[in-house]
């Protein structure tokens, strides 16, 4: 019955919705994430969220046939993550909810009639079944198996997956909880102690329930990583930045080092220490893990450092201090994943390959880097298997995919079988990358899609996308995160259907270096990225393919905060705006990511950083807008679509909107993702004729 009534309701939904012809076919592939490797490579998980319905597959050596591990059904918006294998490999947990907001309420933007929240779940891989555990998130087993530790109302909990004793916290500690990492063996927990202003690394000792901090400061200690032995403890030590105005650039502050705590003679000492200048800032956006210290079995460190201006992996020798730098060129290394064999890492980059990804192999013996991927592909969230690799693999025309590599082969598609048959391959284009020079001397990179049937007599309308962040990179193909993913797919959607179709990597997003991602004035301190929006929009005027009247930005998140940008700055050069969950006063939004930020009580600060905003200039905007958002947005505060709302309805400004109840930033349900494109793609369409 739940199955016929789910049909019949989303028939009516698409009945209603009136979707533009084939935009749900480029949004049909199912999309993959959590990839996870079984211990030794014996088997591999991941997620697929197959048109909002979230399952989990597997594939166990040496056939790696696929197979569905869980059996949730419907787009009900409920996420799945953080799989984890026991250490037999035989069972999975994972992570089945979704996050809190500032009052306590998970995401349910189904109005589903039950809880939300998340709740840890272990699969039995061998009986297909899976229940669930208790409510929590991080699921962390020991290394025998018998103990589950986990985070719950930010504290360590405990559970025996192996009988039915209840949960119970494993300890308490003020403050908040994470990083847990346990021992070797089994006997200690290492975990990072939140502070607000400062953070410890705690060990608790399960053996004589002793908890205790190995070493304290007025600095943040994390990413605790214990050697192959268990006899020594990496962490980062980070000083605080105290009063920096998030979303402004910072290319040096007080350098970061990394510690080693013996567990034999209880002493900590510092081993690394970056330099003054570039490299002296800690980032927390590049690369892309929960993890930056990997021991190798010779007692060496590997660590991520921008001492060269770019996110690259660097070799510490803790007998010698020496140091060597294993990644040289041009890129930044993005994910990492430690080898089955701990012989080596694999590494997600863009090193000589800078508008894509590509999956190399890091060997610790020699420190060679081989490139395991080809140029064509976007490769990424490489993990170790039997003799090869698995990771996920895109290109220009083919969504992310789970695909595998066993002897040295190329890559094979696993799960073929799920690829759904709507989605529109012949349909799709190669992107070309294109560099735009602004008017201060700035180049920064956009992909061009071309019209479908394009002929060079013609002048076509241009869309401009510009993606959220600011730290992100659009890539020349599908990106590996579901959010950009279905933004190239609209992107190419727009081309399909007779636009040129651009989209910018402006400046402070990742992929092209420190200097290019900490931009003079960007953001906050003064939205110096503005001026690529409009050399964007310059570029493609002076194009004799292009309508110049018919120019439209739109974007999410920061991408709407620059479409505000780009139709409160310069009124007459665009003819209208997609808007989604932008930004439009930055004193009403950093909060958000910075509670110690009060602008009355930084008035320098606040009048910068409302100088950087769209609002500063919103009584010269005139031309017509589409406002989209979803009412429980974590990220930017849906009152930052209110507002402006209310300021262009005085001016007469003709404003249409379209709120999602319940929904967050990232969307969870897949017809929420279809009603937005849908109508953005509507209103720029409808824009565009009543122009012409």
């Amino acid at each position: 019955m739940r199955k016929i009534l789910t049909a019949i309701a989303w028939l009516l939904f698409t009945q209603l919705q009136a979707q533009p012809p084939g935009l749900a076919d480029f949004l049909s592939m199912p999309f993959p994430t959590n990839l996870v490797a079984a211990p030794q490579g014996k088997a591999i998980a991941w997620v697929f969220n197959k048109e909002g319905e979230r399952n989990i597959y597997y594939a166990a050596a040496p056939q790696f046939e696929v197979i569905r591990l869980t059996s949730f059904e419907g787009d009900e918006g409920v996420e799945i993550s953080q799989l984890q294998f026991s250490p037999d490999g035989q069972q999975l947990y994972f992570v089945y909810g979704n996050g809190n907001n500032s009052d306590g309420e998970p995401a349910n933007p189904a109005q589903l009639q039950a809880t939300t929240g998340k709740r840890i779940f272990v699969a039995d891989i061998a009986k297909r079944i899976h229940r669930m555990l208790a409510a929590g998130s991080s699921p962390t087993p020991s290394p025998d198996g018998r103990l589950l530790a986990y985070l719950y109302r930010g504290q360590v909990w405990r559970l025996y997956p192996g009988d039915t004793t209840r949960p119970a916290p494993l300890f308490s500690s003020r403050g908040g909880v994470n990083q847990l990492q346990w021992r070797p063996n089994g006997e200690e927990l290492a975990f990072v102690s939140l502070r607000g202003d400062h953070s410890f690394i705690g060990l608790y000792n399960v053996l004589d329930r002793q908890l205790r901090f190995i070493e304290t400061s007025v600095d943040h200690d994390a990413y605790p990583s214990w050697s192959p032995d268990g006899n020594q403890l990496a962490y980062l030590r980070i000083p605080d930045v105290l009063h920096q105005l998030p979303f402004t650039p910072m290319r040096t502050g007080q350098p970061w080092s990394i510690r080693v705590w013996d567990a034999r003679t209880k002493i900590a000492r510092e081993v690394f220490k970056a330099d003054t200048g570039r490299g002296s800032v800690f980032v927390d956006d590049v690369p892309a893990i929960d993890q930056r210290l990997w021991w190798t079995r010779q007692q060496q460190l590997i660590f991520p450092w921008e001492k060269n201006g770019w996110m690259q992996l660097y070799r510490l020798d803790l007998s010698t201090k020496a140091v060597e730098h294993l990644t040289p060129g041009e890129g930044e290394v993005e994910m990492l994943s430690a080898g089955a064999s701990q012989e080596g890492l694999l590494i997600t980059s863009n090193i000589g390959n800078i508008n894509k990804r590509h999956i190399q192999f890091i060997d610790y013996a020699t420190g060679a880097v081989k490139t395991l991927t080809p140029a064509e592909q976007i490769c990424f969230a490489a993990v170790p298997v039997l003799d090869g690799f698995a990771c996920l693999q895109a290109s220009a025309t083919q969504p992310a995919w789970p695909a595998i590599s066993r002897y040295g082969a190329p890559l094979q598609p696993l799960a073929a079988s799920l690829k759904s048959s709507r989605f529109l391959q012949r349909d799709l284009q190669a992107p070309k990358t294109v560099a735009i020079k602004a008017a201060d001397g700035i180049e920064s990179y956009a992909q061009l899609l071309l019209p479908a049937n394009y002929q060079s007599a013609k002048k076509y309308p241009a869309v401009i996308f510009l993606h959220g962040g600011s730290r992100r990179q659009m890539l020349e193909g599908f990106h590996y995160g579901l959010y950009y993913s279905n933004a190239y797919a609209l992107q190419q959607y727009f081309a399909s259907q007779g636009f040129v179709a651009l989209t910018l990597n402006y400046r402070s997003g990742i992929g092209y270096g420190l200097q290019f991602r900490e931009a003079d004035n960007y953001g906050a301190a003064g939205a110096s990225e503005v001026q690529d929006v409009m050399a964007a929009a310059a570029w493609l005027a002076a194009r004799s393919d292009v309508d110049a009247r018919r120019i439209v930005p739109w974007g999410g998140s920061y991408g709407g905060y620059l479409t505000a940008h780009a139709l409160s700055q310069a009124p007459g050069r665009f003819l209208c705006g997609v808007d989604i969950h932008g930004v439009h006063n930055w004193n009403n939004d950093i909060p958000v990511f910075a509670p110690w930020y009060q602008p009355e009580k930084f008035p320098d600060m606040a009048k910068l950083a409302f100088q950087s905003s769209p609002m500063n200039y919103v009584q010269q905007w005139r031309e017509p807008v589409l406002l989209i958002h979803g009412d429980d947005d974590r990220n930017v505060l849906f009152s930052e679509s209110v507002e402006l709302a209310n300021a262009l309805r005085k001016q007469g400004v003709a404003v249409e909107q379209l709120v999602l109840p319940d929904e967050v930033h990232s969307f969870l349900l897949h017809r929420s993702w279809l009603q937005v494109y849908g109508a953005t793609f509507q209103y720029i369409q409808k824009q565009v004729k009543n122009a012409q």
